[in-house]
């Protein structure tokens, strides 16, 4: 039977308002926390983007919950040294309890420096070697690296965990996939997908942790809950790689314009019929995740727990 996880959205939520949430997360049952790792939100209407590494500092005192971002870029905005004494603390505040979970990124965080922003293979060859790295200074020896991408000198983290921390990577295509069962320890995608998780065990991935991860919007009135996914979490709905290239919460705005509430209604949780978010996590445990994390979108946060901890979660366990 999968773990199931609660998603904190750094996008949507201060800093205080995420602890409250992990508390209630925790009260609720649910088994495990993901947390955002953003510069801005997707569009103006989420409307927040604290530092995640102030955040996991405050999660560590607050519940006893393994936590992990999904995701942090090691590449660009932040340089992968610098990750990993950030990762090795938060292990160690945690003791033990916390995992890194890494991707590519999109432009929306990591231009702003105003570097170009790489093509997709150039920046998984960035994520290789950030992971390279990463797993060197875990050791607590001195690091030297002079790579295609990054060059560290004398570096050493003598503030880490007993153990490594491990380094989750997430893919959404192939190419990422195959990156993930090769150097990674666990394996995050968003997708329910059965042939991905198929993919990555056979690539190398073995029996590392596969996760995932969805949205819904809890409400009792279904109408009501499209039109808030619509205004806050359109931007899930564009396709492609939108969502890797485009450069500003501004330029989201404008794309999300194309989606109708229609593809909100078609395509999202929305409402209170426990038989349909039943549904929607029960896709991940047929597809062979060992961790599905949800996120709850409207602001009713209260009622989506006690919904949780009442019937959703204890139907979920039962059906295993």
């Amino acid at each position: 039977m999968p773990e199931y996880g609660y998603f904190l959205s750094c996008e949507q939520y201060g800093p205080a308002e995420l602890i409250e949430q992990a508390r209630m997360a925790e009260q609720a049952g649910f088994q495990a926390l993901w947390i955002s790792d953003h510069y801005h939100p997707w569009n103006g209407e989420q409307g927040q983007s604290p530092f995640v590494w102030s955040v996991i500092g405050a999660l560590s005192d607050a519940v006893s919950l393994p936590i992990e971002t999904a995701v942090t870029c090691p590449t660009m905005r932040i340089h992968p040294a610098v990750v990993a004494q950030a990762a090795a603390t938060g292990a160690v505040m945690t003791d033990g309890r916390f995992r890194l979970g890494v991707g590519s990124g999109e432009a929306l965080n990591e231009h702003i420096f105003g570097d170009a922003w790489p093509a997709a293979h150039v920046r998984l060859e960035m994520l290789e070697e950030a992971v390279l790295i990463m797993r060197r200074l875990f050791t607590g020896e001195e690091v030297n690296h002079h790579g295609t991408h990054y060059t560290v000198e004398n570096a050493r983290l003598y503030t880490v965990p007993d153990e490594p921390v491990p380094i989750d990577i997430s893919g959404f295509g192939p190419t990422a996939t195959k990156l993930a069962a090769r150097v990674g320890d666990g394996y995050i995608t968003m997708m329910p997908d059965a042939s991905m998780v198929e993919q990555y065990r056979k690539g190398g991935g073995g029996g590392n942790p596969v996760s995932g991860g969805t949205k819904v919007c809890y409400d009792t009135d279904r109408d009501e809950a499209v039109r808030t996914v619509h205004r806050l979490w359109a931007n899930e709905q564009l396709p492609g790689e939108l969502g890797q290239v485009l450069p500003s919460p501004k330029h989201f705005e404008q794309a999300q314009t194309l989606v109708t509430e229609d593809m909100v209604r078609d395509n999202r949780v929305c409402g209170d019929d426990a038989d349909e978010h039943v549904a929607e996590l029960k896709k991940f445990a047929d597809a062979g995740f060992d961790r599905v994390y949800v996120n709850q979108i409207g602001p009713d946060l209260r009622g989506f727990f006690d919904f949780y901890r009442t019937t959703v979660l204890p139907r979920l366990r039962q059906s295993a």
